[in-house]
């Protein structure tokens, strides 16, 4: 009898997998979801490197914001999302395209497309039978998908003909081990170490852990002064910014006269006093700066519903990206809104989205399928927020390991005709990253089709959907893998002639290699 199609929440658990016992173990078969934290401000948060954002502050405190380094909202860097897919999702083929040495179009084989899970009746180079198609490619987004992908048909939902007008994207054939926690894929300190910056926090993501995500830090570029913030639900979000019993007593512009206040009678002894320590001038001006930032946040955020995805129009309601009834029915989308709130509005750099289940081999294809499809609603909900705030977006999806079929057929209404997947299989890997443009679609690196074709996928795969190994360094390299998206960030920016400073011990070799390894022209 065949397996039947599990729902998105249903935890996965099989007889080939030792039992759970690690956190990774527990998000990858979709046991864990993460429990709720409230992060706020503290006496040692005076001490920290805030970032700077616009706000009415008195005259004398606006210059003395500027002299603290309380810099620019979202530190003028394209925000940056990634989806961190646990426990070895299928993305090459059945979802994003991946072809030989001539792109994603220089097709594979059939029997190469029947191990990603397309029979030979739905491989890409196929005319659509029912007429519907010219073939199975769909190039709505740029990057080219398969046509009934679920990825792609959840992005779809989510975003506007104008917006998928202006989003294109790469693919990135790569290997990842299945079923461990040392893959360093997690690119959130690399891109912070590009420059992306916060108002609040340079980095959040879903899971309490040093990467904010799943999958680990690549290791060249941890820096735990920036460690993420841990959201997951609108609770957390409103729980970033507290100015105590403040806002109970009076309006938000007498507390920030409060603030103001309690800032200068504070200068004004740190002036007559010596605090007797050896760097005297640089203790006062960090208190200083405190005091500064305290009457700076409690000006932009003093009623934290501001911050609340719940109470934005743009994210839930009837012209919303989601409905009231999918918000409250769905953590995946708390989840998804409460980081794209943050981080498209520069209250934080970057964030990383883990999605847990997605070991999801089952012997059945429908459940796959499901949590494929929510994801990319998930996706493109982040896509379709950047385009109504009319902010650039990079959006990056991985995944630890990968999945294959045998080519046994689904023919249930959720496995929709495609091959099962029945077993882990690293060497079907891939990532790939979307680029929202408010101004007009990313262009492709190159000054011919094929040219361009090569700089769209990074790498390639052998004719049997296996990654060539050989093809790119964050083929078989998942730090190299880092680096590439890194590198790729950068240059959306025009600044990957800096790649080498930023990353001094990256491994995609000399300034020819980085030029094949770029996708884009910059955006910004």
């Amino acid at each position: 009898m065949k397996p039947k199609t599990l729902h998105p929440d249903t935890p996965l658990l099989f007889a080939d997998h030792r039992r759970p016992t690690s956190r990774r173990d527990f998000i990858a078969s979709g046991l864990a979801k993460g429990g709720q934290a409230l992060a706020g401000l503290s006496l040692f948060s005076l001490f920290a490197n805030p970032n700077q954002a616009r706000a009415e502050l008195s005259a004398d405190l606006q210059a003395l914001r500027d002299s603290c380094g309380i810099a620019v909202q979202g530190a003028g860097k394209i925000p940056f999302i990634s989806f961190d897919l646990a426990g070895g999702a299928n993305i090459a083929g059945s979802n994003v395209l991946v072809g030989g040495a001539g792109g994603q179009q220089d097709f594979l084989s059939t029997a190469g497309y029947n191990k990603l899970g397309l029979p030979g009746d739905m491989v890409p180079q196929v005319a659509d039978v029912d007429g519907m198609a010219a073939d199975f490619v769909n190039t709505d987004l740029g990057l080219a998908f398969h046509s009934d992908s679920a990825f792609l048909r959840g992005i779809l939902e989510r975003v506007s003909t104008a917006t998928a007008e202006r989003i294109n994207g790469a693919v990135i054939p790569c290997r990842s081990d299945n079923d461990t926690g040392n893959n360093p894929h997690n690119p959130m300190y690399a891109i912070a170490a590009a420059g992306a910056d916060g108002s609040l926090m340079p980095l959040i993501g879903s899971r309490n852990t040093d990467s904010g995500g799943n999958s680990m830090a690549a290791i060249n570029f941890i820096d735990l002064s920036k460690r993420p913030t841990k959201v997951d639900r609108p609770s957390d979000v409103t729980g970033l910014v507290d100015v105590g019993d403040l806002f109970s007593l009076l309006s938000q512009r007498d507390a920030v006269a409060v603030m103001e206040s309690i800032q200068r009678i504070s200068a004004a002894k740190l002036g007559r006093v010596n605090t007797q320590l050896t760097r005297d001038d640089v203790v006062k001006d960090l208190v200083n700066c405190g005091y500064v930032k305290s009457a700076d946040l409690t000006d932009r955020f003093g009623n934290p519903a501001s911050l609340d995805p719940l109470l934005d129009p743009d994210i839930v309601g009837p012209g919303g990206i989601f409905s009231l009834a999918e918000f409250d029915g769905d953590s995946e989308f708390r989840k998804t809104a409460s980081i794209m709130k943050l981080v498209v509005n520069g209250y934080s750099g970057a964030g990383t989205v883990t999605m847990g289940g997605y070991d999801y081999h089952t012997g059945e294809r429908g459940t796959g399928e499901l949590r494929d499809l929510r994801a990319g609603r998930c996706m493109g909900a982040c896509l379709e927020y950047a385009a109504r705030r009319n902010m650039p977006l990079m959006l990056y999806v991985f995944s630890d390991g990968s999945v294959a079929s045998n080519g046994r057929i689904d023919e249930s209404e959720n496995g929709r005709g495609k091959g099962e997947w029945t077993g882990d299989n690293s060497s079907t890997g891939a990532a790939f990253f979307l680029v929202y443009n408010p101004t007009g679609r990313p262009q492709l690196l190159g000054s011919t089709t094929e040219q361009m074709a090569r700089h769209q996928q990074l790498g390639f795969m052998r004719a049997d959907a296996s990654v060539d190994t050989a093809s790119a360094p964050s083929a078989n390299n998942v730090n190299s893998l880092v680096d590439t998206v890194l590198l790729n960030y950068m240059a959306l920016h025009g600044e990957q002639g800096q790649f080498s400073a930023i990353a001094p011990r990256q491994g995609l070799g000399s300034a020819a290699n980085l030029d094949a390894l770029t996708a884009f022209e910059p955006i910004v």
